[in-house]
């Protein structure tokens, strides 16, 4: 039998998950729930219903995995408390400092509805974290450095498409160059926020709003900019169209560390990722994941968890027999 896949907002992220599910045999796109009008929401895969988001207080039956694809900053707050009381459900939400007060509001909505959830899966967090515990344990003895970019920030986007007066942004992550080659040289550096990335943001204001104000809000807004070097430009629809329609992301995790009864051997790991299209990596995470909670929900399990607490296995659509095989 398929899983059955429900998606929860059709935005870019939203189309990458729906890409992604049509490339997993095991997987059906059973309905896309939108909070817009359905009638003006066309979908690209044939026969999937499109329905107004109010439709999920009564599809349960139909839904196996509801995979959420709204924004981190006031979204998924909201939602996956919300849906995790009567689905299992699988988030992207990506602002790391608030993830200890998601999960535990997911987690009493998950486990009083004997469901699943699993948040914050994507590339990072998700991938990235994967990779940073990984090293973390081989290498003790170490430090552990992730550089984003340079690539287009769905949440760091979303976040001042909120701002008032905002009618589109986008926002470019950078790391500095100086600081990733130090970290690769293995000497060790101690690096603040500020001087390992820079941020970029391309706004189109409204007509006749306070680009001053908008200004400020970017660069002060907390757990997004504040802790930044920002420069904030404000463009045409027509240049934002022309010069920044695509979605690249990537970055890297490296962990530099010593072994030996001297520590004498230096060692650096590092994990990297370029992409072409963010939201549609991230909905590949994303999808992978929720064939893990099916899985799991399906052997009893309940309550919130992430991609620290989830055996890669769950994640494949091959058997143990091949994961042994062929990957191992």
């Amino acid at each position: 039998m398929s899983i059955r896949i429900g998606i929860l907002g059709y935005g870019n992220l939203g189309k990458g998950v729906e890409s992604a599910v049509g490339q997993n045999p095991d997987m059906e796109l059973k309905a896309v729930f939108t909070r817009r009008n359905p009638e003006g929401v066309k979908v690209r895969t044939e026969g999937v219903k499109v329905l107004h988001a109010d439709e999920l207080a009564h599809m349960q039956d139909e839904i196996d995995v509801l995979i959420l694809c709204g924004g981190s900053a006031t979204d998924l707050p909201v939602q996956t408390p919300k849906y995790a009381q009567m689905y299992n459900v699988v988030d992207s939400f990506d602002t790391h400092a608030k993830i200890p007060e998601h999960f535990a509001a997911v987690d009493e909505a998950a486990e009083k509805a004997g469901k699943i959830s699993i948040i914050s899966c994507g590339w990072d967090p998700g991938m990235f974290s994967l990779n940073r515990l990984y090293a973390d344990a081989v290498l003790p003895e170490g430090s552990a450095y992730t550089f984003w970019g340079k690539g287009v920030s769905q949440g760091h986007s979303d976040a001042v498409r909120r701002i008032a007066g905002v009618k589109d942004a986008r926002q470019y992550t950078i790391p500095v160059p100086e600081a990733v080659e130090e970290v690769r040289s293995g000497s060790n550096p101690t690096l603040t926020t500020r001087q390992k990335h820079t941020r970029e943001c391309f706004v189109v204001a409204e007509d006749g709003a306070d680009t001053a104000r908008i200004e400020n809000e970017i660069k002060t807004m907390p757990n997004y900019f504040a802790d930044y070097d920002t420069t904030v430009h404000f463009i045409t629809e027509e240049e934002m169209k022309r010069d920044h329609s695509g979605l690249p992301h990537g970055g890297c995790v490296i962990r530099t560390g010593k072994t030996g009864m001297n520590r004498e051997h230096k060692h650096v790991i590092e994990y990297h990722l370029t992409l072409d299209s963010n939201p549609e990596f991230t909905g590949s995470v994303i999808t992978a994941y929720a064939r893990a909670a099916y899985r799991m929900n399906q052997e009893g399990m309940k309550g919130c968890k992430t991609v620290l607490d989830i055996a890669p296995a769950y994640l494949s659509a091959k058997s143990g027999e091949e994961l042994r095989a062929h990957l191992l």
